[in-house]
């Protein structure tokens, strides 16, 4: 195709969305709602993600030392929890200071402690786990370390987590392979549409010889500017729907011991999946409602030879 004809074809299907002024503006309307839909559950996976992670980094695996332990000892104790798979940091927890937390702790009734040196305590050590899927393996491998006095760890805790970021996954998929279908519906059936409102002039076209290509071209340009167009304006929307939601879910995180997430450290990766999706989906459903649009008037213009 010469690129004169190129730009006249592209022009064409560009003009071709003004001509359908209302099927566009419906088209665009209702993918913009499906961008927006699909930006609303990976946000909300983000967030709910975050705050996971941030209930994760305070599931720690307490690990006691024996009491007799001397500073040899403690040393290998520590090297080999730093060598354990999956252990992400280790912080050596001296019995002097976790005395001095147990005294803040009791605040006016420290007088209690009287008599009482750290001595009664063990030294410690506060091991966080890089990926909380493999936390009881983790501990497994802790209790195996000697002169290991005892652990403090929540399993429970750390599968209930495990579970929730799973089913929280498979649910933000559905979603977006289910509206990501709809998508694809919406562009094919306007593509159709508008080569209904033109079945003349491509019967005609298609009777003179012109090239499925030449047919086809304008029909693309229209979907994939359907598309881009959807892409650009639900970013603005998903934006003032964040914000506006924003103070009532920073007050349910901040419950929870976690915050939101920032809208522009993930605007970037959000615009390239909108316009993924969009080219994507504007180019099937294009490519497929004008390749079986021209078979049938293939059909027609053959029966009428």
């Amino acid at each position: 195709m010469k690129n004169r004809n190129l730009r006249y074809l592209t022009r064409e299907g560009i003009k071709n969305i003004g001509v359908n002024r209302l099927m566009s503006f419906a088209s665009i309307a209702v993918l913009m709602s499906c961008l927006v839909m699909i930006g609303c559950a990976v946000l909300l996976y983000f967030n709910i993600d975050a705050l996971l992670h941030s209930i994760e980094s305070q599931n720690v695996i307490m690990v006691f030392v024996e009491k007799d332990a001397d500073a040899d000892v403690i040393n290998n104790v520590e090297a080999e929890l730093k060598a354990v798979d999956n252990v992400e940091n280790v912080t050596f927890i001296p019995k002097n200071d976790a005395y001095s937390t147990v005294l803040e702790s009791l605040g006016e009734n420290a007088d209690i402690m009287n008599g009482v040196d750290a001595s009664f305590l063990p030294d410690a050590f506060e091991v966080c786990v890089a990926d909380m899927q493999y936390f009881s393996n983790t501990v497994n491998q802790i209790r195996s370390i000697e002169h290991i006095m005892s652990i403090r760890e929540n399993s429970d805790l750390a599968n209930r987590l495990e579970k929730i970021r799973t089913a929280v996954s498979y649910v933000c998929v559905g979603i977006i392979v289910m509206l990501f279908i709809v998508a694809l519906f919406i562009i094919a059936n306007t593509i159709r549409i508008s080569m209904f409102t033109r079945k003349l002039e491509i019967s005609i076209m298609k009777a003179v010889g012109a090239t499925n290509s030449f047919i086809r071209w304008p029909f693309l340009i229209e979907g994939l500017t359907i598309g881009l167009l959807s892409a650009a304006l639900s970013m603005g929307v998903l934006y003032l729907i964040y914000r506006l939601a924003g103070e009532a879910l920073l007050t349910i995180f901040g419950i929870l011991g976690g915050g939101l997430i920032n809208f522009k450290d993930y605007a970037l990766y959000l615009l390239i999946g909108f316009i993924c999706i969009s080219v994507v989906t504007s180019g099937i459903g294009s490519i497929f409602s004008i390749g079986k649009y021209l078979k049938e008037q293939g059909s027609v213009v053959d029966a009428n030879n």
